[in-house]
């Protein structure tokens, strides 16, 4: 379980960062927030992962100095509410906007 777990957070991480890439824009953010901010979202979708009651694929994470953005489609208003719920008790996150649209 817990080497499912260790690869379940490698997995995201590695696709976090090879999606992301270096997208630093000048006047935007510095290396450091960026690199904090990249963090964020991997520990964001490491948790959607392990929570099986939020759908992982589904929802779209983004954060920018801190602020994080969801998007995307939820199954119910009580999947919406945990993923925010999740979202907002991980380090480092100072905002969530939550723009999950509930699917009928």
């Amino acid at each position: 379980m817990k080497y499912a777990r260790a690869l379940a957070f490698a997995l995201v991480a590695g696709a976090t960062i090879a999606t992301t890439g270096c997208s630093v824009i000048r006047g935007q953010e510095g290396v450091g927030a960026y690199v904090d901010d990249a963090s964020i979202t991997t520990a964001i979708k490491a948790k959607f992962v392990e929570d099986k009651t939020v759908d992982a694929g589904a929802i779209k994470v983004e954060t920018l100095n801190g602020t994080v953005a969801l998007s995307g489609f939820a199954k119910s208003n009580a999947e919406k509410a945990k993923a925010e719920y999740l979202a907002r008790n991980t380090k480092g996150v100072r905002e969530v906007r939550n723009n999950l649209t509930v699917r009928p």
